[in-house]
């Protein structure tokens, strides 16, 4: 797993590839047909990239390779890093080239920033209202396919904690495997069984809703002399009661029941107005899939000036 800042490790990501893949997609296999109508060749042209809201910063180096891929001879000067909070007017930083480059790059760039920088933006925004809390925000697998590694980038830019990157990564048990298996217990015993077997060690989670879950799990980890499993998913265990009000009452027991001697994590109802509250309980981490499903981009324009034939 990642830490907090750095580019999220994963084995088959390539940044310069998913840019290209990107432009391709925007480009198809005429190119930029309004440029290439009403641009010349040789017009030159300068932008300046603005905030339009205050918030966390980030796209930057994503957005630095991708006019880098269009046309390495655009100057990009940039006024911030990846995670730099910023105000409403603040200047980003600013490009210079060939104005058919610019066109053809801009939108793809700005999209990368404006949805990375919603992400770290609302990352940010509930990790402070934690306040003092240890407790750690992480995101979830709730991403764009495609962009995962973007996403979970931005949550980490953001002040947020990696979880696990994909299914390869970390063994998390969730009611659907546990259904499968046919309870709780053969669920845990098959993935001790399977890990043993296979000779390698990763995270195991396990999901549950109900005291009587918490339970079950504590019994088995308490009984087996050696297990794999090292966090518990607290699952909808946070309850809206009214308008911005929310009962974690259940979710304090469940904590208080594991006692430390697994990690924990709450899941579930969590959002800028519950999350201070889910805090209190004590649990370990709190992840939250509306960090990246249903983020708002922050605003960002890039406004561009024509300097004329070079």
């Amino acid at each position: 797993m990642a830490t907090s800042g750095g580019v999220p490790g994963h084995p088959t990501f390539d940044l310069d590839r998913l840019i290209r893949s990107c432009l391709a997609e925007d480009l198809g296999d005429r190119g930029d047909i309004t440029s290439h109508a009403t641009v010349g060749e040789n017009v030159t042209a300068q932008g300046v990239f603005i905030a339009k809201e205050g918030g966390v910063v980030a796209g930057v180096e994503v957005a630095e390779r991708v006019f880098a891929l269009v046309d390495d001879g655009v100057e990009r000067r940039w006024s911030v890093s990846d995670g730099e909070v910023v105000r409403e007017g603040d200047v980003l930083g600013r490009i210079e080239g060939k104005a058919s480059s610019l066109l053809a790059a801009e939108r793809l760039a700005l999209n990368f920033m404006q949805r990375m920088s919603g992400v770290a933006t609302l990352t940010s925004r509930m990790k402070e209202r934690l306040g003092e809390s240890p407790t750690k925000i992480l995101d979830t697998r709730k991403t764009v396919p495609g962009l995962r590694v973007l996403d979970k980038w931005a949550v980490l830019l953001g002040g947020g904690t990696g979880h696990r990157m994909g299914l390869y990564d970390m063994m998390m048990i969730k009611d659907n495997h546990i259904a499968a298996a046919g309870g709780i217990e053969k669920a845990l015993e098959r993935a001790d069984a399977y890990l043993g077997r296979e000779n390698f060690v990763v995270p195991v989670e396990i999901e549950v809703e109900t005291l009587e879950q918490v339970d079950r799990v504590m019994a088995y980890f308490e009984k087996t002399p050696k297990t794999f499993l090292t966090r518990v998913m607290l699952d909808n265990m946070v309850k809206k009661t009214g308008d911005g009000q929310y009962d974690t009452t259940l979710l304090n027991t469940s904590v208080e029941r594991i006692g430390g001697k697994l990690e924990t994590e709450a899941s579930g109802n969590i959002n800028l107005r519950s999350v201070e509250a889910v805090g209190k309980t004590g649990v370990q981490f709190i992840s939250s899939g509306a960090l990246t499903h249903s983020v708002q981009a922050l605003d960002i324009s890039l406004k561009l000036k024509t300097n004329g034939a070079a």
